[in-house]
């Protein structure tokens, strides 16, 4: 059977890649889901200072090498995402998500995959292009739904969220009750 590819936004990669790892090129259920970040991340990381400071693990080996193994693009799909990141660009930088951004959603969007992004202004212009969207925490359900994951794991990265103050979203905690039927913990 071949992969259900995901793929996964920075942000989304830097809130679950440390907790569930590894994150990328794993297959899970039925539907063999696999994730996979975008090329440009490791860019964004190099020339982020603040990205560098927080996320020191991002150079350790472990996660290196887990992201060895990247999302698969031939070279007429490379020149389909190019042309429309090329259409895409001069609507979408004046609506809040940034050049990588809009590339993941191009990317996203030419191979038909779901993109897994908390970013509001990123979702909303993702919509606007029907690209299928999971956040984070729906992402964590469904890897909870197939096994990939249990729910001590998603205890963990919720309290991971909650003690560094980087939930989600606005609604963090009635989405998490909403699904995971229960209330977030910092621990």
């Amino acid at each position: 059977m071949p992969q259900t590819k995901i793929l996964v936004d920075s942000c989304s990669y830097f809130r679950l890649a440390q907790n569930i790892h590894p994150l990328l090129s794993v297959a899970f259920g039925a539907a063999d889901y696999t994730l996979y970040a975008h090329a440009e991340l490791k860019a964004e990381f190099s020339r982020t200072p603040r990205l560098q400071t927080k996320f020191e693990w991002f150079m350790e080996a472990d996660y290196i090498e887990n992201r060895a193994r990247p999302l698969r693009i031939g070279r007429k799909e490379k020149g389909a995402i190019e042309t429309t990141f090329d259409f895409m660009w001069p609507e979408v930088r004046n609506r809040g998500p940034s050049r990588v951004d809009t590339w993941i959603l191009a990317t996203a969007y030419e191979l038909r995959l779901t993109m897994v992004t908390d970013d509001a202004d990123l979702r909303s212009v993702a919509q606007d292009y029907e690209v299928n969207l999971l956040t984070s925490m729906e992402l964590m359900r469904l890897m909870l739904k197939h096994g990939h994951i249990d729910m001590d794991k998603v205890r963990q990265v919720a309290a991971q969220w909650i003690y560094e103050r980087e939930t989600p979203n606005a609604n963090f905690a009635k989405d998490f009750r909403r699904l995971f039927g229960e209330a977030p913990s910092a621990g």
